[in-house]
C-alpha cells in the first residue's frame, strides 16, 4: 500500500519516528538523513504545482520504503523513483507499490504516462518495472548515477 506523505511525515522520519498510526522498526533505514531531507525539499517544491508527489510504502502498518516524483511532470509524464529499506527488500513491496501508483495514475487525468530509470546493474528494480508493464525505451548516462536504463508505461 502507498500512503501520501506530508511535510510532517518527512519531519518525523528524519527524527527516526513513524507517522501516526504506522510503525518504523529499528532495523529499517528508509534512507540516509541527507536523502530524506532532499526528498522532503523536493516534495515541498513539487507540491506547489503538482500533488501528491511522495508516498510511503506501507506493509501491515510498517513503513518499509519510499516513492516520489523526481521532477515536475511535463506533458503528462510522471517520473518516479522508489526504494525499499535493505532489510525489507525481496518481498514484493516495490512491485506492489508501483502497481498502486499506476492504479492511482490511471485515474488522474493529469497523467498520461509514468517513467522511471534504473541503474544497468539493478536487476531487482528492472524486474519491478517489467512486472508492472513498463517498457524499456532507451539508455542514457546520468552525471551522478552513470549508465541508466529508461522505462515508460502509458496510463491514459
Amino acid at each position: 500500500m502507498i500512503i501520501e506523505m506530508t511535510a510532517n511525515d518527512f519531519a518525523l522520519l528524519l527524527e527516526g519516528k513513524a507517522p501516526a498510526g504506522l510503525r518504523l522498526e529499528q532495523d529499517v533505514e528508509l534512507a540516509p538523513p541527507v536523502v530524506l531531507d532532499m526528498l522532503a525539499g523536493l516534495a515541498a517544491q513539487l507540491a506547489e504545482q503538482f500533488a501528491p508527489s511522495a508516498w510511503m510504502l506501507v506493509e501491515n502498518g510498517e513503513v518499509v520504503g519510499l516513492m516520489s516524483i523526481t521532477r515536475l511532470p511535463e506533458a503528462g509524464e510522471l517520473h518516479i523513483g522508489y526504494g525499499v529499506a535493505p532489510t525489507r527488500q525481496g518481498r514484493g513491496f516495490a512491485t506492489a507499490a508501483v502497481a498502486a501508483l499506476l492504479d492511482w495514475a490511471r485515474g488522474d487525468a493529469r497523467v498520461g504516462r509514468v517513467s522511471a530509470e534504473t541503474a544497468v546493474d539493478n536487476v531487482a528494480s528492472q524486474r519491478v518495472l517489467e512486472r508492472n508493464g513498463f517498457a524499456r525505451v532507451g539508455e542514457r548516462i546520468d552525471p551522478e548515477d552513470g549508465p541508466v536504463i529508461c522505462w515508460q508505461i502509458a496510463t491514459a
